[in-house]
């Protein structure tokens, strides 16, 4: 089947496809969530406030998952204790630079004017999974103990 042809004898051109969400608005949207989450952290310790969530995985192992620790990370991080952070999830931190290391990567290229890519490429979350799953079993080894908080 033939293209439509206008009068001049040329192409029409298809419609223009309007985005439904700008990507500004979502880009403020998570920044004002990591913001409020920022604060709710900062001012509320998770050693003494009871309201965050309890690992399901510790409380019915007595095990530290990969994720165990995290939360207390973020509270030692936002107070400037990077020592207490590491020592509380060793792989939130490295995880965390990873990710920030990549944003400004992906920035940077958008500034030159680069192509595209994802924040998290495809091909880096098994090798990711493998990393954590050795994580947690190590953690909670007599060898490991170093990395349980």
């Amino acid at each position: 089947m033939n293209p439509p042809l206008l009068q001049t004898g040329t192409v029409a051109s298809p419609p223009r496809i309007r985005r439904g969400f700008p990507v500004w608005l979502g880009g403020l949207l998570l920044g004002i969530l990591v913001a409020g989450g920022a604060t709710l952290v900062y001012f509320n310790d998770p050693v003494l406030s009871s309201f965050y969530p309890v690992c399901a995985f510790h409380k019915l192992t007595g095990l530290n998952c990969p994720g165990c620790g995290a939360t207390r990370a973020v509270f030692a991080l936002l107070h400037g204790r990077w020592q207490a952070a590491w020592r509380d999830n060793a792989l939130f931190l490295g995880t965390l630079g990873a990710l920030l290391a990549r944003a400004g990567w992906l920035a940077l290229n958008r500034a030159r004017r680069r192509p595209a890519a994802s924040l998290i490429p495809t091909r880096c979350l098994i090798p990711w999974l493998v990393v954590a799953l050795i994580f947690g079993v190590v953690r909670n080894l007599p060898l490991g103990a170093f990395l349980s908080p």
